[in-house]
C-alpha cells in the first residue's frame, strides 16, 4: 500500500497546499502508511530537494516527474567545485568570483568560450548550476544535485536563442531519456517509448507504478493534469484535496452554479471520485448542499483539517502589550496593504501598537513604500520569511486580510498560540477558527472592496479589541478551539479516513 499525493510546483514561498502536503506527510509518518509525493513542473531555477526539505519533506517521499525515469535520487546539491573543474577539458587561465560569492566564471585559452557556475552552499561550495557560452551565445546549462541531473541545449532561433533539448541522466552519466521542445511543446523520447506531451509522460509514470487497489490518489493539484490521472489510476482509489472556495458565489443561483475551474473537471467527474476532502465542516456541508441542488451525484465528502497541532504554544514570558502579526506570504491576494493602513489609522488613537509582518513575496517592495509614504516604519516592520512556531505567542493579537481561505494553517497556529484573530467574515478559515467577540472580531467585507471602509473597519476593529475585549479570556477561547486541532486526534481521523476508503 502506498498513498500517492499529486501536486504541480512548490518554491521557497510555497503556498498552503504544499503546507498542508507537509502536514499530511508527518500524519502518515506516525502511522507507519508509506507516502510519496509527486511533483510535476520543471524545475530549473533551483534544486527541488531545496524547497522540499526546507517545509519538511522527507528526501525519499518525493518523486519528480522528469527524474522518475532516470536513477538519480532526490537529494540535496554536493556536487563539489573541484569536480567540475575536473571534467574541463583544459585548465582555465582565469576565474572571476563575484562580490556575493555566488558566482564564478572561468576563462580558457580559447577565448572563445567561458563558463559560469552558479554556487549553492554556506561556504558557496557546491555547484548548482553551469551555463557554457561560445561567442557570446548560451549554447548549454547543466544541472546538478550530487551528480548531473539534466542538461539543456539552446540554438538560435526566429525570436533569439531559443530552447531546443533536454537530456536527462543517470547517475552513470548515460542518458535515460530525452526532451525534445519545437513551439513550446515537447515530445520526449525512451529508447521504447515516445511520448507526445507532457500529459503522456505523466501517463507513462503512472502505468509504471502498477497502482492496485490498496493504493491510494490524493489530488491536491489538478490544472493541466486532472484527466491523465482520472484516466490512468487502474485499480487505485481516488480522493480529490479541495485547497480553497470551490464555486463563485456571484455567477450562482438557484439553477446553476459556477465551480471553480481548478475543480470543474473532478466535480463533473464526481462519480470516478471516492471522496473528496474539505479541510472544514462548513465547506463539507455547502458543498454536499450543493451536489444535491444542482446535480444528480452524491459523492462521498468529509472533513479532514489540512493541518495539525503538535502541541498549543504559550508564552515564556509576558507578550509585547499591544503588539499585532501576521504570517502570509507577500502577495497582492493577501491584501496586506488594508492591514498595514488599518494599523497605521488605529496607532493614531493606540500610540503603543506595533505590527510585524512575516512573510516573504512579490509584493514587498509595494508595501515598504507604502510604510515610506505612512511614515509607519517605526511601529510596522517587514520580518521576512521565518518558521513561526516560537513567534506567534510573543503576540497578543492576529490580522488576516484575506478575502477567501480555505483553511487557514497560520489561523489554526494562531490559535494555537492562543492570538485572538481579527479578519473578514468569509468562507471558511476565519469562520472556523473566529467566533466573533470571544476569540476576536468578524469585519463584514464590503461590497466592491471600498478601501477607505476596510481600512476603517481594521482601524475600529484594532481599537475595540485592545480597549474592549478581556485579553485573558480571548487567548483561553483560541486555545479551547485549538485543541480539536492537536496532532493525535488528526492522525486517528486520517487513519479512520484511508481505512474505510480503501477497504469501500
Amino acid at each position: 500500500m502506498t498513498i500517492y499525493s499529486i501536486n504541480l510546483g512548490i518554491g521557497w514561498a510555497s503556498s498552503g497546499v504544499e503546507y498542508a502536503q507537509a502536514y499530511r506527510a508527518q500524519i502518515l509518518r506516525s502511522l507507519g502508511m508509506p507516502a510519496k509525493f509527486i511533483f510535476t513542473n520543471m524545475f530549473q531555477s533551483e534544486n527541488l530537494e531545496h524547497f522540499t526539505k526546507n517545509i519538511g519533506f522527507e528526501d525519499s517521499e518525493i518523486i519528480w516527474l522528469y527524474g522518475y525515469f532516470t536513477d538519480v535520487k532526490i537529494a540535496g546539491t554536493t556536487y563539489k567545485k573541484d569536480d567540475l573543474e575536473a571534467t574541463f577539458s583544459q585548465h582555465p587561465t582565469k576565474k572571476e568570483v563575484s562580490s556575493d560569492r555566488k558566482l564564478i566564471r572561468y576563462y580558457f585559452e580559447n577565448q572563445e568560450l567561458y563558463i559560469n557556475a552558479s554556487l549553492y552552499g554556506e561556504n558557496q561550495e557546491y555547484v548548482q548550476r553551469v551555463e557554457y557560452v561560445v561567442k557570446g551565445k548560451l549554447i548549454r546549462k547543466d544541472y546538478y544535485s550530487y551528480t548531473k541531473v539534466f542538461s539543456e541545449f539552446y540554438a538560435p532561433g526566429e525570436n533569439g536563442l531559443q530552447l531546443c533539448n533536454r537530456s536527462f541522466y543517470n547517475e552513470d552519466g548515460s542518458i535515460a531519456y530525452e526532451e525534445i521542445l519545437s513551439n513550446e511543446k515537447s515530445t520526449f523520447v525512451f529508447s521504447n517509448k515516445i511520448c507526445y506531451g507532457l500529459e503522456e509522460l505523466l501517463e507513462f509514470m503512472l502505468e509504471d507504478l502498477s497502482l492496485t487497489k490498496s493504493d491510494l490518489i490524493l489530488l491536491d493539484r489538478a490544472t493541466g493534469i486532472g484527466q491523465v490521472v482520472f484516466e490512468n489510476i487502474g485499480a487505485a482509489k481516488l480522493a480529490v484535496v479541495i485547497h480553497a472556495e470551490h464555486f463563485n458565489e456571484k455567477n450562482t443561483d438557484e439553477y446553476n452554479i459556477l465551480w471553480n475551474n481548478y475543480y470543474e473537471y473532478q466535480f463533473t467527474n464526481a462519480d470516478k471520485v471516492n471522496a473528496f476532502i474539505t479541510s472544514t465542516e462548513r465547506q463539507k456541508i455547502l458543498l454536499e448542499e450543493q451536489f444535491t441542488q444542482y446535480t444528480s451525484l452524491h459523492p462521498k465528502i468529509v472533513a479532514i483539517p489540512v493541518g495539525s497541532l503538535e502541541q498549543l504554544k504559550f508564552p515564556e514570558q509576558s507578550r509585547k502589550s499591544f503588539s499585532i502579526m501576521t504570517g502570509s506570504r507577500l502577495a497582492i491576494e493577501k491584501h496586506i496593504d488594508w492591514l498595514i493602513e488599518g494599523v497605521a489609522l488605529a496607532q493614531k488613537r493606540l500610540p503603543e501598537l506595533t505590527f510585524d509582518i512575516y512573510g516573504e513575496g512579490g509584493e514587498r517592495r509595494k508595501l515598504t513604500e507604502l510604510l515610506t509614504k505612512l511614515h509607519a516604519g517605526e511601529f510596522i516592520e517587514l520580518k521576512g520569511h521565518k518558521q513561526l512556531d516560537e513567534i506567534y505567542q510573543n503576540y497578543e493579537l492576529y490580522l488576516t486580510a484575506s478575502t477567501s481561505e480555505g483553511f487557514g494553517l497560520t489561523l489554526m497556529e494562531a490559535v494555537g498560540s492562543g492570538l485572538p484573530i481579527i479578519g473578514f467574515d468569509v468562507p471558511y478559515g476565519n469562520q472556523t477558527f473566529v467566533c466573533s467577540g470571544e476569540n476576536g472580531l468578524l469585519i463584514e467585507r464590503p461590497k466592491g472592496d471600498d478601501r477607505s471602509r476596510i481600512v476603517q473597519a481594521f482601524a475600529d476593529s484594532i481599537y475595540e479589541y485592545f480597549t474592549k475585549f478581556k485579553k485573558a479570556d480571548a487567548q483561553q477561547y483560541s486555545y479551547n478551539i485549538a485543541e480539536d486541532y492537536k496532532h493525535e486526534k488528526l492522525v486517528e481521523r486520517w487513519k479512520d479516513f484511508i481505512e474505510e476508503v480503501l477497504h469501500d
